[in-house]
């Protein structure tokens, strides 16, 4: 095994979890994010709510311990490979892609903190909502409930469904 692939994992390994990230960026692009929620329906807007809705996966892949560990290290992987392409489609030079993909780990970061400490509390996720999914757009209250309510069913939801289908890439809707 190369040093490239111990760092970095085998691209075969990230193309079996590919119905999974497929599965997050399509719940993050529902419409009724944008529509009923408010969110931006800008580059960094659908950012945030792809960030958002992996987090929450890699939340509740983190409870199942080992068994799912690898799992969430190559979804991790897929994300910074897609970031990176669309950094580059965007027309973002190579000096400065990895600057801003470290800046996007630590947007991916900071969610998962925030929703591990707000997963037991209603108003603290809508808190980490508000700050991590809005920042610079503040939503009507309304907004910001939608968006807080969606995200909470949809993790309650998560937590219903084995790993396995999680895995595979079935997601339930949010």
């Amino acid at each position: 095994m190369s040093f490239i692939t111990r760092i970095f994992g085998d691209r075969r390994e990230r193309d079996r979890l590919a119905p999974l990230y497929g599965a997050i960026v399509a719940a993050a692009r529902d419409p009724r994010w944008y529509r009923e929620g408010q969110v931006p329906d800008t580059i960094d807007g659908r950012f945030d709510m792809v960030a958002a809705v992996l987090a929450l996966v890699l939340i509740r892949l983190e409870r199942e311990g080992d068994r799912c560990r690898d799992d969430s290290v190559l979804l991790t992987e897929t994300f910074v490979a897609d970031m990176d392409g669309t950094l580059r489609q965007i027309g973002i030079g190579d000096f400065v892609v990895g600057k801003h993909v470290g800046r996007m780990m630590g947007a991916l970061g900071g969610r998962l903190s925030a929703f591990r400490d707000g997963g037991a509390d209603e108003g603290a996720l809508e808190g980490a909502v508000g700050r991590n999914i809005f920042r610079e757009s503040p939503p009507s209250p309304e907004a910001l409930r939608t968006v807080s309510v969606r995200l909470r069913q949809f993790q309650v939801a998560l937590d219903a469904l084995p790993a396995d289908r999680i895995v595979a890439g079935q997601l339930p809707t949010p």
